[in-house]
């Protein structure tokens, strides 16, 4: 099971993100995919996302990782890369996966590294790379995820839009 507890943040995101009411490590986390999968996000920062992924119980029938691991490390790391970057009024979506696997991985421990290419007002985009305990690119892969305010930013938005004034 993943463990989101030993999560490090920087100092910086633990302040914007404290009167917010938000469990921060659990919703950095993997989630119940990320769970099973037996990801740990070990830090988080919008400049740098790092996790890992064993690769036992994590494999395809010829007993090497599962191609889909690797994208749901590589789609986590950097869509909680994307959602601290965005900050507490805001979500990301991810709009767009590509995933290259380089060489195979039969045992032990890949790591993956998010940093972010693009990081902007209304989308981020992440590379990562994904290597295996010798260091040995296994994947890389790059996500874009759409940042969209949360439902209750939404909602003000909507109103101050939709109200008009009165004469």
């Amino acid at each position: 099971m993943a463990e989101h507890t030993s999560t490090r943040f920087p100092a910086d995101v633990l302040d914007q993100w404290s009167g917010v009411g938000i469990d921060l490590p659990a919703l950095f986390s993997a989630g119940l995919l990320g769970e099973r999968l037996g990801i740990r996000i070990v830090e988080a920062a919008p400049h740098k996302v790092v996790g890992t992924l064993p690769v036992e119980g994590n494999t395809q029938p010829y007993g090497l990782l599962h191609g889909g691991a690797s994208a749901a490390l590589a789609e986590t790391l950097a869509s909680i890369g994307a959602m601290l970057h965005a900050g507490p009024s805001k979500i990301a979506v991810g709009v767009d996966l590509n995933c290259t696997h380089h060489r195979a991985v039969r045992s032990g421990t890949v790591t993956g590294v998010a940093t972010p290419a693009h990081t902007g007002r209304t989308s981020a985009t992440y590379d990562v790379t994904i290597t295996d305990e010798h260091g040995k690119r296994v994947c890389t892969a790059r996500l874009t995820c759409a940042l969209r305010p949360t439902a209750g930013q939404q909602q003000t938005a909507e109103r101050t839009t939709t109200e008009t004034p009165t004469p």
